[in-house]
């Protein structure tokens, strides 16, 4: 390999929003997640509705016109 072209490789914790850390190699200094394997539905098993940034409100905003024309037109 050439010398002095790839990046330093360091041990790091990623830190998930449940407080759960994970130890990983990364070039990287740290790393922040919203949802680990621990929190995630898929491997839990339980069912929990996930709203980033109001991604619901920013739907129903965008297409109310479009709704509201498809109901009364029916």
């Amino acid at each position: 390999m050439k010398k002095d072209i790839h990046p330093e490789y360091h041990q790091i914790k990623a830190q998930c929003a449940c407080g759960n850390e994970v130890e990983l190699g990364s070039v990287s200094t740290e790393m922040k997640v919203e949802i680990c394997s621990a929190c995630h539905p898929f491997f839990t098993g339980k069912q929990k509705l996930i709203d980033s940034a109001g991604r619901i409100e920013k739907f129903n905003k965008k297409y109310a016109n479009h709704m509201k024309k498809n109901s009364t037109s029916a």
